[in-house]
């Protein structure tokens, strides 16, 4: 029997360990002045937590929400949007520490556009802001709110959560991430039920940012590039003409449909997110968007090689091609920062690129032995890819 009893003991001790482990962290959560909830949430995004009561009584809905800033020195919120599902739009109730006596505090903030959020009162009255300032890192802020009577009548609020880095010296907020876990931040909070639905949008929103990152990054940061090395090293074979060209057209045209879609979508994201500008980003995919369409129909402009006006265009086209290589590995970084995805993303599109340019290194290196080769020995001018050795032209420019 003690064996049996030791047993039960044993198991006991660790079923009551994993129960620990498994509940819900914000049970375990407590406040300076001991302050009681009735329900408390695990929010599904930015290890946020909230606790709330709700008196249908009066409307009266008493909220504490902790969070940690994203940075020391940052801010966190917690809001109530009367309109949509996002953070346009919202009433928030923002904490921070302030700088000078290191006390947390508590502002209300309108948040009407991502370009425009200013301290200011809220739409409906709210009452009892504290902020904490906890030990392990994290604020807390703790409001009562008068519920507006069409959510009082639903029994839901679209309820809004963020983090940020820092709030400046005249009270701005510096702007917060945009990776997926902020984007998720926001969902349909049940007053009666007490549970929580996380909105989709989030989700979507990262989905289409991805798709425009693919495109992208395949057509201006890989095939472009490839496309001009194959104009530049393989043409100087002879034994490749005119297949040098054909691949070489291929490549362009493949790059600059995929790029299409890819600028497209970049449209409809910016269009989806009022107040968001990236404006180094997005002048650059413009600048990449025009290049590229005047390169396309350069195609039907191009003069014969005899015409005394080739050499212009060549000059044209190269510089063109060039820019575009250049602006468009540019803007696949800046993407990657924007995006911000797993590091593997990046650094599998960085071994891509280093990839590209060794082989270009050797080609460099084995086109020069051709050219001198052939300059040494029977042709008087070497092959160039375009003409057939018929012109002025060198086979290594682009």
């Amino acid at each position: 029997m003690v064996p049996s009893s030791s047993a039960f003991l044993f198991f006991t001790f660790w079923a009551l360990l994993i129960s620990t482990a498994v509940s819900l962290t914000c049970s375990s959560q407590k406040f300076t002045q001991n302050q009681v909830y009735s329900d408390c949430l695990d929010l599904p995004s930015l290890s946020s937590y909230l606790h709330f009561s709700y008196d249908s009584s009066n409307t009266t809905l008493s909220v504490a929400f902790i969070a940690t800033p994203s940075k020391s020195g940052g801010w966190i919120a917690w809001a109530i949007n009367p309109k949509a599902t996002g953070m346009a739009g919202s009433q928030s109730l923002v904490a921070y520490k302030n700088s000078t006596t290191g006390v947390a505090v508590v502002h209300t903030y309108d948040v009407s556009s991502y370009s425009s959020i200013v301290p200011k009162d809220l739409s409906f009255e709210v009452w009892d802001m504290t902020a904490e300032s906890r030990t392990d890192g994290s604020l807390a802020i703790l409001a009562k709110i008068k519920v507006p009577a069409d959510f009082a009548a639903k029994g839901t609020i679209n309820q809004v959560w963020q983090v940020g880095p820092s709030v400046g010296e005249d009270g701005m907020l510096v702007k917060h991430d945009f990776a997926a876990a902020n984007l998720q931040s926001k969902g349909t909070l049940d007053l009666n039920s007490g549970q929580s639905t996380s909105s989709s949008g989030g989700d979507i929103t990262v989905k289409k940012k991805n798709i425009h990152g693919i495109l992208n990054a395949v057509s201006w940061g890989i095939l472009f590039p490839l496309g001009a090395m194959i104009a530049r090293y393989i043409r100087t074979f002879e034994s490749a003409d005119p297949a040098w060209f054909y691949l070489h057209v291929f490549c362009q045209i493949s790059a600059y449909a995929i790029g299409v879609a890819g600028w497209g979508t970049g449209l409809k994201l910016g269009s989806e997110s009022s107040g968001i500008t990236y404006s180094g980003h997005r002048n650059i995919g413009i600048t990449l968007f025009v290049l590229a369409t005047v390169q396309i129909f350069a195609l039907f402009l191009r003069p014969k090689k005899e015409h005394k006006y080739r050499v212009y265009w060549n000059i044209y086209h190269h510089s063109f091609g060039y820019a575009i290589l250049v602006l468009g590995i540019i803007n696949v970084f800046k993407g990657f920062n924007i995006l911000r995805p797993e590091h593997k993303w990046k650094s599998a599109y960085m071994i891509v690129i280093i990839a590209l340019g060794g082989i270009s290194l050797l080609l460099e290196a084995i086109t020069w032995v051709v050219v001198l080769k052939r300059k040494s020995g029977k042709s008087t001018k070497p092959y160039d890819g375009y003409n057939n050795g018929q012109g002025s032209q060198q086979p290594l420019a682009m």
